[in-house]
C-alpha cells in the first residue's frame, strides 16, 4: 500500500521553524487560520468582547512588558528596516550587511524584524562586525521565525506593540528597500518625528533608484499642494552609501545630545534661584 500524496497545506505549515504564537510554537494542525491581530480588530455583532478583550488587554499589556524588560539595557540601536523578499545574491542584501556593520562601528545595536531577507542581512551585518543583533519578529499567517542572526530575539502577536519597540529603543532609522511593511514601518517613523512625538531622529532611505520616486513624489505632489510643510522633506535623507548612512545617523544623535545637554544645563541655571 502506498503513502497517499502529503497535502501541500500541511507540508507548508510543517516547513521552517514553526509558527509563533507569543512564547508557544505551533505546527502542523496547530497553525491557527487567524492571527491575533485579525481577531483583535474584527467587529464583532455579539456582546462577547465583553468578556474577550478585557483579558486581550493583559496579553497585550504583558508583550509591552516582555518587550521593555529585555530590550532595556541594549543601549543606543538603530532600527533597520526592509523587504523579508530580497534574497542573498541580491545587491542589497549585502548592502544591509555593510549598513549595520558601520552601525556597529559606531556604537550601535542593530535592531530588525528578525525575518529572512534585509532584515537576515542586517542581523548578519551586526554579527559579524562584533555587535549586538536584535530580532522583533511577529505572528503572521505564514510561517517565519526568527533568522539565525539574532541574538536577541522576541515575538510578537501585536504589530502595534512591535512598532513601538522600534521605536522607544532606537536613536535612528535606515530604510532600505521593501513593500508594504517597510513602508509602513517607514510612514510610521516618518509621522511620528514630523509630529514631534519623537525626538527628530534621522530616516535614511538607502537606494536612490528604488526612493527616488517617492521623494519626487512627497516634493511635487504632496508638498506642492501644501498638504506638508516644505521643510518636512527634510526629514528624509536618500543615499547609496552605506558609509553615508552611518554618517547621518551618528551626527544627527550627537547634535540632539548637545540639544539636550543645553536644555538640562539651561533648567539646571533656572531652577539656581529656588
Amino acid at each position: 500500500m502506498t503513502d497517499p500524496t502529503p497535502d501541500p497545506g500541511v507540508a507548508r505549515r510543517r516547513k521552517g521553524n514553526g509558527y509563533r504564537r507569543g512564547p508557544v510554537v505551533l505546527r502542523g494542525a496547530q497553525v491557527p487560520a487567524t492571527t491575533s491581530d485579525e481577531r483583535l480588530l474584527t467587529r464583532v455583532d455579539k456582546v462577547t468582547w465583553l468578556h474577550d478583550d478585557p483579558w486581550r488587554v493583559m496579553r497585550i499589556t504583558s508583550e509591552f512588558v516582555e518587550g521593555f524588560g529585555a530590550l532595556a539595557e541594549v543601549g543606543p540601536a538603530v532600527s533597520v528596516f526592509g523587504s523579508a523578499r530580497i534574497r542573498k545574491g541580491d545587491p542589497e542584501y549585502t548592502l544591509a550587511r555593510r549598513v549595520s556593520a558601520g552601525l556597529v562601528r559606531a556604537g550601535y545595536a542593530v535592531i530588525t524584524g528578525g525575518g529572512p531577507g534585509i532584515m537576515e542581512a542586517a542581523n548578519r551585518g551586526a554579527v559579524e562586525a562584533g555587535g549586538l543583533s536584535v530580532g522583533l519578529g511577529i505572528e503572521l499567517p505564514h510561517e517565519q521565525g526568527l533568522n539565525k542572526w539574532v541574538d536577541l530575539g522576541i515575538h510578537f502577536r501585536y504589530f502595534f506593540a512591535r512598532k513601538t519597540m522600534f521605536v522607544k529603543y532606537a536613536e535612528g532609522f535606515v530604510v532600505l528597500p521593501g513593500g508594504f511593511g517597510t513602508l509602513d514601518e517607514l510612514f510610521e517613523s516618518l509621522t511620528l518625528v514630523q509630529t514631534q512625538k519623537v525626538r527628530g531622529f534621522p530616516i535614511v532611505l538607502v537606494g536612490t533608484q528604488f526612493w527616488g520616486g517617492l521623494i519626487d513624489w512627497i516634493r511635487e505632489t504632496v508638498a506642492e499642494r501644501g498638504l506638508i510643510a516644505a521643510g518636512d522633506i527634510d526629514l528624509l535623507h536618500l543615499t547609496d552609501d552605506p558609509d553615508e548612512a552611518v554618517r547621518i545617523v551618528v551626527e544627527r544623535a550627537a547634535e540632539l545630545r548637545a540639544q539636550e545637554q543645553a536644555a538640562s544645563e539651561r533648567s539646571t541655571e533656572g531652577g539656581a534661584g529656588w
